[in-house]
């Protein structure tokens, strides 16, 4: 490998940790620091990145693609725990867990991560503690999605659930303007991250159609009327 191509492509891992948030405002010098522990994975459609309980090499950062991270139940149905995309990270907690990954993951389109090897940023760590702060703010940030996650799953029913997701993504929740929201995943995949199965899923978006809330195309939900659709969750939420 040349030079050239080398330092290209180590700039390429700085930008993507620049984009991470627990990475954000570090200093060029500590990017390149962390680079330095860094190795890129390419990863098919479909192709397994790890398995819960195997060994436990470092935490990833998503450069390009997505990643689903999940468990099995005991039952066989795949739990989606989060999907994550660009510049997001995940299994930090992994670098303290003597048991290895907690979940499995896998690649829901073709998908390049970062990973950020266990022993050497545990070194980096031990001569910066700030940036070991800025990592537990994020591990908190990661257990306060999941929180939520549990909260919807087990408080609210689908239809609950899925108005919340969609109001979440309306940039004015209170707004009369249409928002057209393009789904980066499958229906399958968002039936399972909202807790439910597809044909459930599919049968409570019909319901927002006739009850004139949104519109599907393809990929494409549009919603109609962000305000009351709004309105529908207050209701549902008791507010």
């Amino acid at each position: 490998m040349s030079s050239a191509f080398a330092e290209f492509k180590k700039l390429a891992v700085v930008n993507t940790l620049r984009s991470c948030q627990l990475f954000t405002g570090l200093p060029q010098p500590d990017l390149q620091n962390i680079a330095d522990v860094t190795v890129v994975k390419s990863l098919a459609k479909g192709e397994y990145l790890f398995h819960e309980g195997g060994p436990a090499h470092g935490f990833y950062v998503v450069q390009r693609g997505a990643v689903n991270v999940h468990r099995v139940t005991v039952t066989g149905k795949e739990q989606i725990i989060h999907v994550f995309r660009t510049g997001d990270s995940f299994a930090e907690v992994a670098l303290a867990a003597p048991t290895g990954y907690p979940a499995d993951a896998r690649a829901l389109e073709d998908t390049h991560v970062l990973l950020v090897q266990k022993d050497g940023i545990l070194a980096l760590l031990k001569r910066q503690p700030d940036l070991a702060l800025r990592m537990l703010g994020s591990m908190s940030s990661h257990l306060r999605v999941l929180v939520g996650q549990l909260e919807d799953l087990t408080v609210k029913d689908v239809e609950t659930r899925l108005a919340n997701w969609l109001v979440k993504r309306c940039p004015n929740p209170q707004s009369e303007a249409p928002v057209k929201i393009e789904l980066t995943m499958t229906k399958r995949v968002l039936a399972a991250e909202l807790g439910t199965v597809s044909e459930t899923f599919s049968r409570t978006l019909a319901k927002f159609r006739e009850q004139k809330l949104l519109t599907v195309k393809g990929k494409t939900i549009t919603v109609l009327s962000p305000a009351k659709l709004s309105a529908l969750l207050r209701r549902n939420l008791g507010e």
